[in-house]
């Protein structure tokens, strides 16, 4: 009876499991109240708890479809599909997680903690060969999604618009419904069909993505030589500081509430500059992580923020991408995980095609991040798989299916800036198809 003697979370095997019996049961039969926070992250901790370590544990599944991130999300999505957890429940998550913000709070402590974790030469480094990186990773994917056309026999200009665009584009709110309404305005065709359609796809696509990410990571392990272990820039002990290899000061919960209140600063500023200030360049719009990445960035590299406090901030970070990585994801497969959508394009030139897109993302960024002192690993899964996603949750979920979640900084240059290129380059493309 040695396993009644392991503790996970700190507790023993009995005990854990007779919380999580009663969390089940009480959920199951609706007996809980559906608005209520404490209710909610319950649920989703004890969901997402079960699913994660099935996930870690479970052949194949643990080294090829990307563990317990993978399976908390999704199987989060097949119990909301079948209504096995209770409707009224998974509405309450996706609100509390979509439109009560809590994944703003989540990816604002990975962006702030991650930002100020690199020093300040790597930082500098690594922004000036990201950009190319990124174009790298578009110019494949459009190429190998013409490609993809030919042998599917599918119109190459209908792939480029319906499939490379709204893939790289972003995500939803900042890719495919911008997109849509360029759409509209340059073809005259109306935005509602092709916003449809080109939000099925890209779900589709960020699904490939996720597999990317896996075999990434995999590939990694068995050629190290291609792989940083999450570190994007190559000889990282090139650009060691001389704080760098200071003894890391012991921090206690000040410290961490400290990490929270700066990141919630940024979060303000970047917030105001996006809603009020400079909401756009043109037609271009700057989405608030963006400001968010450039904010953090400034206060690592002019060297104003005390070793404590981004120590503080990380390890209030670690604590949602470890012990709660369960919990964050189970969120994810709720809100942002719909298997209707899903299934409902599914086809195999559509399959294909959106392959071949995620594929050349990969082989694009990852090809040109080593041409700027980048590993190959990395580079791909931030600048490519990060581009050919859906966004915020995606990101999330590519890189918690990589292992490579304190690269979230980068993901979200993908998601924002990339994002924003690929409408500028939209508006040309579709000028041409007017």
């Amino acid at each position: 009876m040695e396993i009644l003697k392991k503790k996970y979370y700190g507790m023993p095997i009995w005990l854990i499991t007779v919380c999580l019996l009663l969390i089940y049961g009480a959920t199951y039969m609706e007996l809980l109240p559906d608005q209520d926070m404490l209710t909610i992250i319950i649920i989703m901790f004890a969901g997402g708890l079960l699913l994660f370590e099935i996930g870690e544990r479970l052949p194949v599944w643990k080294d090829f479809l990307g563990g317990g991130a993978v399976m908390a999300f999704f199987g989060a999505a097949v119990l909301e599909y079948f209504q096995i957890l209770p409707a009224r429940y998974s509405e309450a998550i996706t609100f509390y997680y979509d439109d009560f913000g809590f994944q703003t709070v989540f990816i604002t402590l990975l962006i702030v903690s991650a930002v100020l974790a690199v020093n300040r030469k790597q930082l500098i480094k690594a922004f000036s060969g990201y950009i190319p990186a990124i174009f790298g990773g578009i110019a494949a994917a459009a190429v190998f999604g013409m490609i993809g056309a030919v042998i599917c026999g599918v119109n190459i200009k209908e792939v480029v618009a319906y499939y490379v665009l709204p893939t790289m584009g972003g995500g939803n709110g900042a890719g495919a419904i911008p997109l849509s309404e360029m759409w509209e305005a340059s073809t005259g065709l109306g935005k509602d069909a092709y916003y449809s359609k080109a939000f099925a796809i890209l779900n589709i696509a960020n699904n490939f993505a996720i597999i990317g990410a896996v075999l990434l990571n995999s590939l990694g392990e068995k050629i190290p030589k291609l792989s940083g272990k999450g570190e994007l820039l190559k000889n990282p002990e090139k650009y060691v500081l001389v704080e760098d290899s200071q003894e890391k000061p012991k921090i206690s919960q000040f410290e961490m509430a400290g990490g929270l209140l700066l990141a919630g600063a940024i979060f303000v500023v970047s917030l105001v500059f996006s809603e009020n200030i400079l909401p756009a360049i043109g037609p271009v719009s700057l989405h608030m992580y963006a400001y968010m990445v450039v904010i953090t960035a400034i206060l690592n590299v002019s060297n104003i923020v005390p070793i404590e406090i981004k120590e503080g901030v990380k390890k209030l970070s670690n604590f949602f991408t470890k012990p709660l990585m369960c919990y964050c994801m189970f969120g994810i497969g709720i809100a942002f995980t719909d298997l209707a959508d899903f299934l409902a394009v599914l086809n195999w030139q559509t399959l294909v095609i959106c392959a071949f897109v995620v594929f050349g993302a990969i082989i694009g960024s990852g090809a040109m991040g080593m041409l700027f002192g980048f590993n190959f690993v990395e580079s791909a899964i931030t600048a490519g798989l990060c581009m050919a996603n859906r966004g915020g949750s995606g990101d999330l979920q590519v890189l918690g299916a990589g292992k490579r979640m304190n690269l979230m900084s980068y993901a979200q240059i993908s998601s924002r800036i990339g994002g924003a290129i690929i409408l500028l380059l939209a508006s040309i493309v579709f000028g041409f198809m007017a």
